[in-house]
């Protein structure tokens, strides 16, 4: 069961999202708007030390209005460049490290009732520093063990979804 998309109207072009309203036919054949966010899509990594500990990101999260720990992650807006090139750069610029070995474990949608994106979540091991970490945007690395982190997210102190998922996949 699927709804037909009978108009779109923009609302909103930003840099990094776009808003919009579709006008939908539903299956039983009334009609519906829907207010979507279209965004590039994202990446996020879990960079994994020799030691196992997990490397998490402190950062501010404006829209939460506080610092939040997390897996490094970032748009896919570099034009031409693969998820994994991303996810790369990515781990460079948040972190310092660099990593030998990359494995793509799976694609999810962050909220699909009202948003397309999409987040490409990779595994990285073999790390190894290569300089610092983006100060302007990032607050500090956190090298945790992930029973600890678990334990976090049990307890409130991790409360990003995308790190909770990968949390859940490194049992």
């Amino acid at each position: 069961m699927s709804e037909r998309i009978l108009s779109r109207e923009e609302v909103f072009s930003g840099r990094i999202l776009r808003l919009v309203v579709d006008r939908v036919t539903l299956p039983d054949g009334r009609e519906a708007e829907r207010e979507l966010v279209l965004h590039p899509g994202a990446v996020a990594i879990i960079p994994i030390l020799d030691d196992g500990r997990i490397l998490l990101v402190r950062q501010h999260r404006h829209a939460a209005g506080k610092e939040l720990l997390e897996i490094p992650a970032g748009k896919l807006d570099v034009d031409g460049e693969s998820p994994q090139e991303c996810a790369a750069r990515e781990l460079t610029e948040e972190t310092g490290y660099e990593a030998s070995e990359w494995e793509e474990l799976l694609t999810f949608y962050t909220s699909p009732g009202f948003t397309n994106e999409t987040i490409t979540l990779f595994r990285a091991t073999g790390l190894r520093k290569v300089g610092s970490f983006a100060p302007g945007e990032i607050a500090g690395i956190e090298p945790i063990e992930p029973g600890s982190a678990r334990r976090m997210v049990a307890t409130g102190e991790i409360a990003d979804g995308k790190t909770i998922i990968a949390l859940l996949l490194e049992r």
